[in-house]
């Protein structure tokens, strides 16, 4: 037999839901309108690929016939052809030499302007949101349009390539470089200036031993990714393996071709070899 709740249940649970609601109000949100930003996201991100899909030509009929080609390519890519080997050495080399002066000075620039746009260690807000804009119009250029841009201002070659890597990298590792000092704990900058310390001082003992390995740990991995940035903006001229590279495709000298990709292959596996160890050392292993 069921027993009907009284009047006066009723009434103690209408004044439990309603405290409820005054306390957590936020629980009682319906999920639409809780998530409303999300869902609107997705749905605008459905509707974007399936425009992609209906507009863009894709089709896994294409991929699926062009494999055959692939595969003939690949087959006609073998044995390498190294007769000159000499040539792609120095334009390993060069490319080699780009990526790295590219990294170091966007580093070395970089590394100062990150203290400007840290909001802990900034010198005023309007530093900091001119720092922080700067970074990101630097960063929001592709690199390939930096060479471009470049070798119309200092010509054909290498050094284009260097102030390319440089101009990309600068916005990059002001970015990091910045959220990194953010991140850095406030307690031993606490500890300096509680001892009399000025702020450079804390900045110096507080937050530089702290962020330092970050710091170079990005550095050489930037060093790794310029490596094969550098072989693709000399496809547009500025110096570097990637010219032969374009010239080799172009001409479809496809056992050549595979040489060279070979080499770069090598020179990347060894790179990457080299940066680990270092960052190993530099931060640890038990830091991973």
């Amino acid at each position: 037999m069921s027993v009907l709740p009284s009047a006066h249940d009723r009434s103690v649970g209408g004044e439990r839901q309603v405290l409820l609601l005054s306390r957590y109000p936020t629980l009682f949100v319906p999920f639409y309108e809780k998530h409303w930003k999300a869902l609107s996201g997705l749905a605008l991100a459905a509707l974007l690929f399936l425009y992609g899909v209906l507009t863009l030509g894709v089709s896994p009929s294409k991929i699926f016939f062009g494999l055959g080609e692939l595969a003939l390519m690949v087959m006609r890519m073998f044995p390498p052809d190294a007769k000159q080997f000499n040539i792609y050495l120095y334009a390993i080399a060069e490319t080699l030499a780009i990526a790295l002066l590219g990294t170091l000075s966007a580093a070395v620039v970089a590394f100062p302007l990150g203290f400007l746009a840290a909001r802990n260690t900034t010198i005023n807000r309007v530093v900091h949101f001119f720092a922080r804009r700067s970074f990101d119009t630097l960063r929001g250029i592709d690199i390939l349009i930096w060479a471009l841009i470049w070798i119309n201002v200092v010509g054909l070659g290498p050094f284009a390539g260097v102030l390319a890597l440089f101009m990309s990298d600068l916005g990059i590792f002001g970015k990091l470089f910045s959220e990194a000092i953010e991140a850095a704990d406030k307690k031993p900058v606490e500890g300096v200036l509680s001892t009399g310390g000025t702020h450079a001082t804390s900045v110096r003992f507080g937050i530089l031993p702290q962020v330092m390995p970050i710091l170079l740990s990005q550095v050489l991995y930037a060093f790794e990714s310029n490596t094969r940035s550098a072989s693709i903006i000399g496809i547009v001229g500025a110096g570097g393996i990637g010219l032969i590279l374009s010239e080799q495709i172009r001409t479809m000298e496809l056992q050549q071709l595979s040489c060279v990709i070979l080499m770069i292959l090598v020179t990347v596996a060894l790179i990457d070899f080299f940066c680990s160890k270092i960052r190993f050392a530099i931060i640890g292993k038990q830091a991973l």
